[in-house]
Order: structure tokens, then C-alpha cells, then sequence
């Protein structure tokens, strides 16, 4: 049985752990794909050669194997402390989907497992992972650890995220990321899984709390999770249809065609300004289509960890 079928067979996020795993798995097994061609299994146990160091610890049969160069990661080193930045708010929850599986997923969904399979990575390095959820609450931080007992405390509340019926309305992104922003003290490598919708606050707001992150030499990277096709495309028939904002409960009832110029341009307006703003705060901006694999957030993470380290 291959990985996909191994995916579809199981009930999504009973086990969550073991669901990022096979992930990352079946990740590894097209890395011919990636620009980690030939690194196979062995990057959980390995890091780059960087000029200058010592070649005291170079793996010579993987380099025969790879034609790179790459150093052994002994067991007491912690190279790297991550934390992962999930919005857990109502519109994250788009598409409404009665039972997801690994083909069919919304945009939380899509988040969680992301956050698990980097998680899963993070764990065979023995690197520290952090995790901070938002909504219209800070609903949940935990500082930066590398014990298996925090790693398992990280993934059961994930766990309960995925499970979640009844998302918060509002979002307070602006608000929350400032706060994380102040707890994360030591310099570390900061992922955030968000859709960027938020109700509260205009759009300059919500781009000063992004540079906040930035502060004490922290690395960010904004997983920017979005339904391609109708968040962006407004890819919907022409019959009448009532489109609901699920975080402020306000309606407009509309043929499709009539708004999904004046729609898309707004929405390409906003993206726009929100890429040049990530660029301007250096920032990595990385446009995740939730009907996609998930090759295009481990690659990013794998580059994002070797610039890092």
C-alpha cells in the first residue's frame, strides 16, 4: 500500500503523530522533486556542509550517495528553537467540509497538518518547537521545548484544534500576534499559518503586528492559507447564491458573475499590499493553496531551516 492510500485509509487527526509522519514520509519519497534531491531519510540525522567549518563530521557515504555535502547532528544538539503561530478563527474553517481526509481539506485542517509534519521533522532533529493559537482569545501559548513529553502535549492539543465544531467568530489577529510577539524572547524561526481575513482592525494595523514579530532577530515566515479557487478566483456557477461572512454573520445575496470582478480585484489589491509589505519587513511571504499537497510548506521549511542554522 502506498502513503496516499495509507493517508485515505485513516480516519484524518485520530492520530495526528503518526498522520504527520506519513506526511513527511511521502514528502521524503519525492524529494527528487525538491531542491534536496538525493538527501532521502538521512536529513532527519544530517545538516548541510557550510565552507569554513571543520570536515571533521562529514558524512562521506552520503556524500558518495548524494555528491553534497552534509555533516553529521549528534543527539545533545538543538540548532534551532521554532515556533508555530496557528489562526484558529471562524474563517479558517473555510470550505465547510463534513469529514475531511487528506484530499479534502479547509484551511485549519490544513494548518494543523502542516504544523505536525514540521513538528515531526523538528522532533528527530531534537530541535525546541514552541506553539501559540489564536482566535477572538489567545486561546493557547507554550514556550519553546524539545522533550518528547512537550512535543506529545503539542500534538494532543493540535488534536483538539482539528476537532474543533464550534470556531470563534471573530478574529483578533492584530491583538494576538503583538502578544506572541512579546513572549517569544530568545532569537527563533517563527511560522505563521493564517488567511490574513480579519474583522477588527484595517489593513496597516494588522501589518504592523507582522513586523512586530521580526523584533530580536527573530525569522518569520507567513503561511498565507487560502481556497485558490473561490477565496481567490471566486470560481462559483451564476445561480443565486448567499454568500455568509462566518466571523460577522452579515449576508449578501448576489449572482456570482455580477460581483467577481469587482471581488477579485479587491482581493488581488489586498494580497498584493500584503506581499509588498512582508517584503518590506523581510518577511517570507508563501501563498499555500489548501487543495494542494503538502510538498510546497515542507520545502519552504527545509530551505527556511538550513539559512537558519
Amino acid at each position: 500500500m502506498d502513503v496516499k492510500s495509507a493517508l485515505n485509509d485513516s480516519r484524518l487527526f485520530s492520530n495526528l503523530e503518526l498522520l504527520a509522519n506519513q506526511v513527511v514520509e511521502g514528502f521524503i519519497s519525492g524529494i527528487h522533486k525538491s531542491p534536496f534531491h538525493g538527501f532521502s531519510a538521512e536529513f532527519a540525522e544530517h545538516k548541510i556542509y557550510n565552507t569554513g567549518e571543520s570536515t571533521k563530521h562529514i558524512d562521506w557515504k552520503l556524500f558518495a550517495k548524494t555528491d553534497k555535502l552534509y555533516t553529521k547532528r549528534y543527539e545533545e544538539e538543538t540548532n534551532l528553537r521554532c515556533h508555530m503561530i496557528l489562526d484558529n478563527s471562524a474563517s479558517m474553517y473555510y470550505p465547510k467540509i463534513r469529514q475531511l481526509n487528506i484530499d479534502n481539506l479547509n484551511k485549519i485542517g490544513f494548518g494543523v497538518l502542516s504544523i505536525a509534519a514540521i513538528m515531526g521533522i523538528l522532533k528527530r532533529q531534537r530541535d525546541a518547537v514552541g506553539l501559540s493559537i489564536y482566535s477572538d482569545a489567545y486561546d493557547f501559548h507554550s514556550n519553546e521545548k524539545s522533550s518528547e513529553r512537550h512535543f506529545q502535549m503539542l500534538f494532543d492539543r493540535l488534536n483538539s484544534v482539528a476537532q474543533n465544531h464550534n470556531p470563534s467568530k471573530q478574529t483578533r489577529t492584530y491583538h494576538y500576534l503583538h502578544q506572541i510577539a512579546e513572549k517569544i524572547h530568545r532569537r527563533s524561526l517563527i511560522f505563521l499559518f493564517s488567511d490574513m481575513f480579519q474583522t477588527e482592525v484595517e489593513a496597516q494595523k494588522l501589518f504592523e503586528a507582522l513586523r512586530h514579530l521580526k523584533y530580536n532577530k527573530h525569522e518569520v515566515v507567513l503561511f498565507h492559507l487560502i481556497d485558490t479557487a473561490r477565496e481567490l478566483h471566486f470560481d462559483f456557477d451564476n445561480a443565486p447564491k448567499r454568500f455568509l461572512d462566518v466571523e460577522t454573520g452579515e449576508h449578501i445575496d448576489v449572482y456570482a458573475d455580477n460581483i467577481k470582478e469587482a471581488y477579485t480585484t479587491k482581493v488581488g489589491a489586498y494580497i498584493g499590499d500584503l506581499k509588498l509589505k512582508c517584503a518590506q519587513y523581510k518577511i517570507k511571504y508563501v501563498g499555500v493553496d489548501v487543495g494542494d499537497d503538502f510538498s510546497h510548506v515542507l520545502n519552504t521549511f527545509m530551505v527556511e531551516r538550513q539559512k537558519f542554522a
